[in-house]
């Protein structure tokens, strides 16, 4: 599904491989909840962490806007440091900032592209403008 997607992408495991590629690889194969299962070590200020925490809430199939997901936060007029938190996510996929849209359901904002938050989006099973 990856070379699908990506290309000419060559997966290749090994040894040193990532201790995570099976919960990937599940993923990426249907498995939407797999990478639940993956622990984070939170590193970030407080507020980042609690954005972050709040990111792994969000259901698969479902999304927020950056207004929602700040009032959710407790801090309603905080947007855009929502959008700042979201793009200094260090793990995108497992920390799940693409489900964070535009409050009038534009796809902005994520730091692996457009085109990509659309591709999970849809993977995820939303209906994307």
């Amino acid at each position: 599904m990856i070379q699908r997607y990506h290309g000419k992408a060559e997966v290749v495991e090994s040894k040193d491989s990532c201790p995570w590629n099976e919960e990937l690889r599940s993923y990426f194969n249907g498995d939407l909840t797999a990478l639940d299962a993956i622990p984070i070590a939170w590193a970030g200020t407080d507020f980042q962490q609690k954005a972050w925490q709040h990111l792994r809430t969000i259901p698969v199939g479902k999304t927020e806007s950056y207004g929602q997901m700040a009032k959710a936060l407790g801090v309603p007029k905080a947007s855009r440091a929502v959008g700042r938190a979201n793009g200094s996510n260090p793990v995108g996929l497992v920390v799940p900032c693409h489900r964070v849209i535009g409050a009038n359901g534009s796809l902005t904002g994520y730091g692996f592209g457009v085109d990509r938050k659309r591709w999970l989006l849809k993977h995820e099973g939303v209906e994307v403008k």
